[in-house]
């Protein structure tokens, strides 16, 4: 069965997150209780589809996904993007950077010199360390394996482009810094990740088309 998460007013975690921030606190309670389930099947593809959507609107990441999904019958595998040659996978829309970068990782799986079973025993900077090795990974993509993937708690998405959409508007400011941002955010410790849960479902609910009140 799979591990559904849900955060509504009566997880402890959320409960803190709205004593600590009030402009969160009301994004919560405009948004509603969350369920999720943490894609702890399919990890590699996962990993693909974040490299594809790197630099990338949801909506173009998702149509060049889909391309390789079916190049690849359906299911994104390292053996069956082995099978492909590069141009099979530039066709898609792919750019050569990322190309590379797909080659890279899939190598590493197939290697064993990332075993994401292990990926649960190392810490949040070990894991990003584990990635950001390998070439094309940077942060962001690491980030979002952190939170989505590994469930961890407390990662601020300073880097990621929907995160901050809903920061500005939320808070009303153009200073997306690494440096405000994190400051900004520090209250939310050690919850970061549910706090930007609620963050990007704020953002895909359409709820930032309008302006945010406080009071209203």
């Amino acid at each position: 069965m799979p591990n559904v998460i849900t955060l509504d007013m009566n997880t402890p975690s959320i409960q803190y997150l709205c004593k600590k921030d009030k402009r969160l606190a009301k994004v919560i309670s405009m948004v509603g209780p969350i369920s999720y389930v943490p894609h702890e099947e399919d990890i590699y593809s996962f990993l693909i589809h974040e490299i594809i959507e790197q630099m990338l609107s949801v909506k173009a990441g998702q149509k060049i996904y889909s391309r390789i999904e079916d190049l690849c019958d359906g299911k994104v595998t390292p053996e069956r993007i082995t099978a492909l040659n590069d141009d099979e996978i530039r066709g898609t829309g792919t750019s050569s950077s990322k190309v590379r970068c797909i080659r890279s990782v899939t190598e590493a799986v197939l290697c064993g010199e990332l075993d994401f079973d292990k990926m649960d025993t190392l810490s949040d900077e070990e894991v990003i360390c584990s990635l950001t090795k390998l070439h094309g990974i940077g942060n962001w993509t690491a980030k979002m394996f952190l939170i989505f993937v590994l469930n961890r708690p407390d990662i601020l998405p300073v880097e990621d482009g929907a995160f901050l959409q809903t920061y500005r508007w939320v808070y009303k400011t153009d200073d997306c810094s690494e440096k405000a941002v994190s400051k900004k955010c520090q209250k939310w410790k050690p919850y970061s990740s549910i706090a930007s849960r609620f963050f990007y479902q704020a953002l895909d609910a359409g709820l930032t088309k309008k302006e945010f009140h406080l009071f209203k």
